[in-house]
């Protein structure tokens, strides 16, 4: 199946979203989180990169900590 470019943005789109809220849920912001706008290029991946970006050391802590089930 061919997926349309304007799909797979949406697609991408929709789960940068979700990622926000759910990291939002715990306190945990990736103020770099996006959609990879080049990947959306590339006719190798199905569908594009999701980029998580940089974070500071408190927020990595925080993700660390919500990955390993503690309280942030």
């Amino acid at each position: 199946m061919v997926v349309r470019s304007s799909e797979r943005l949406r697609a991408a789109e929709e789960v940068v979203a979700q990622l926000r809220e759910g990291l939002g849920v715990v306190a945990v912001k990736l103020p770099s989180l996006r959609v990879d706008v080049v990947s959306l290029e590339s006719k190798a991946a199905t569908y594009p990169l999701v980029d998580l970006g940089r974070c500071n050391l408190d927020t990595a802590m925080r993700l660390a900590a919500v990955l390993q089930g503690l309280k942030p």
